[in-house]
Parts: C-alpha cells; sequence; structure tokens
C-alpha cells in the first residue's frame, strides 16, 4: 500500500483511530509518569524543606509552566501521530508556558534589585537540572515513541521532537519538586537548556524510528 493510500484509510477510519490511538497515548503517558515517578523518588525525592515550599507562589509556579508544557505537547504529540489530524490549537498552546515564564521573569526583573539577578540566574542547582530533567524523560520518552509507532506520524522527527518536549514537561514536573531554585530567572535559563537536550535526542530517534 502506497503512503497517500494509507493516509487516506487511516482518515476514513477515524472515529474508531482516534479512539484506539488515544487509549494507546493515554497508557504511554500513565506509564512514563509513573516510570519517572518511581526513579524521581528512588534517586532525589522532595527538597527537604517542601513543607514550606508549598507555601511559596514561586515553587507553586513552576507546576503551572512544566504542566502546562507537559498537557500541550502530548495534544500535539497526538495529533502529530494521526494524518490529517488538525494540530494547529496545540501549537498554540504550546505558547502558553513560554509566555507565561516570560511574564514571571519580566516581574521578577522589575520586584528584585539588580544585584540579585545574576544569583538568581546561577542558582545552586544548575548541574543537577541539566542531569536529572533528561533522565527523568527518558522512560517517557520511550514510551511516547513507541506510542507514535502505533499511529502514522507524517513528519517523524517533529513528531519525536514534540515527544521530547512531552517527556520533559513530565521529567520537569518532578524535578521541581526536588529544585530548591524557584526563582523564575533561573527556570527559564536551565530548564529549557534540559529540555532542549530531550528534544534533540526525540527529533533525532524519531527521525529514524517513526518512518513508515
Amino acid at each position: 500500500m502506497r503512503t497517500e493510500e494509507l493516509i487516506n484509510a487511516l482518515v476514513s477510519d477515524e472515529p474508531s483511530t482516534r479512539k484506539r490511538f488515544g487509549l494507546v497515548m493515554g497508557f504511554a503517558v500513565a506509564l512514563g509518569a509513573i516510570v519517572a515517578g518511581s526513579l524521581f523518588f528512588l534517586a532525589i525525592g522532595f527538597r527537604p524543606d517542601i513543607d514550606q515550599a508549598l507555601k511559596s507562589v514561586p515553587f507553586l509556579f513552576k507546576f503551572v509552566v512544566t504542566l502546562s508544557l507537559a498537557v500541550a505537547a502530548i495534544g500535539l504529540c497526538s495529533r502529530l501521530a494521526r494524518p490529517g489530524a488538525p494540530a494547529r490549537e496545540w501549537g498554540y498552546a504550546l505558547a502558553a508556558p513560554a509566555i507565561l515564564l516570560a511574564l514571571a521573569v519580566v516581574a521578577e526583573l522589575m520586584m528584585t534589585p539588580s544585584s540579585s539577578w545574576e544569583p538568581s540566574l546561577v542558582g545552586s542547582n544548575s548541574r543537577f537540572c541539566l542531569t536529572f530533567i533528561p533522565l527523568l524523560a527518558v522512560g517517557p520518552l520511550a514510551c511516547l515513541l513507541l506510542a507514535l509507532r502505533q499511529g502514522a506520524p507524517t513528519h517523524p522527527g517533529l513528531a519525536g521532537a514534540v515527544a521530547g518536549l512531552a517527556a520533559s514537561g513530565i521529567a520537569a514536573t518532578f524535578y521541581a519538586a526536588n529544585c530548591t531554585d524557584d526563582a523564575p530567572l533561573f527556570v527559564a535559563t536551565w530548564y529549557p537548556l534540559a529540555i532542549a537536550m530531550v528534544v534533540a535526542a526525540g527529533y533525532g530517534i524519531g527521525s529514524i524510528s517513526l518512518k513508515w
């Protein structure tokens, strides 16, 4: 069967295909979160002052950013796996965490003295951030890539990269519960760098493993 014929067959069977793949994607997300969570609790766990941190707006804001990234990327990933499925709205949704984080950085710069900007940006956990977010993302990324193989992404590299974004969002959500650097400047600098590593890996693996 030619590629065009396969796409037409998938589109014509859209309702059942969408339901079936939705279950596959849901299982992949759940399993990936379980794997990442298990590794999180075995390797690092919550930060020592978690009780106090839960009362801190900057700490809680990190989860707004990471969870919105994970949800938007998972939604887009699911659409990219189905030829012809509209994906534009999920692409727009991916801008939400970036916009929120940018606004938080602006607020921090306006409300704090310039002498505190560099310490906030550098923080004390940059090395751990660059290590543990990619490490925690391995399980979710593997699960999402396996799920995508049950679909028919027409852009394998892009689908793999978005899977990397979703896996990073899941991983960063767990890591944020351990990280003691809550400043938006830190989050806006080091989290994206760690996420970029996973996105690059997802793109490379997806380009090869998701080809029809």
